[in-house]
């Protein structure tokens, strides 16, 4: 019983590890920095730790070219329809200790 419960066990980590990856979405961006929403209108100083949690989770998960374009676009479309400073929204990944390969703005070109 227990190589049966062994050769399932390592079957679904083959699986697991096989299986490719989902791309991002609009909702998976929105959802790591909607803490950030109310620093980025009004804040100052440091951003939030729940904030520097979803940007920092969001550089993680953007690793494949087309999931860097999608985060940039949904993140420049939000950046459109709520007033944000500029300059926090610039300065984020910095205060947050992170790397973004793309600045949150909604002037970004994000083909590159």
């Amino acid at each position: 019983m227990a190589s049966l419960t062994q050769a399932v066990l390592f079957l679904a980590v083959i699986v697991a590890v096989a299986a490719p990856s989902r791309a991002l979405t609009c909702s998976d961006v929105m959802k790591d920095l909607r803490p950030c929403i109310n620093y980025l209108k009004s804040g100052s100083g440091a951003p939030p730790s729940p904030c520097c949690a979803g940007a920092s989770n969001l550089a993680a998960t953007a690793t494949a070219t087309a999931d860097k374009q999608t985060a940039c676009n949904c993140i420049k479309n939000a950046a459109k329809s709520i007033t944000i400073k500029p300059e926090l929204a610039k300065a984020l990944p910095g205060n947050c200790g992170i790397s973004m390969p793309f600045q949150i703005s909604p002037n970004v070109d994000c083909s590159k």
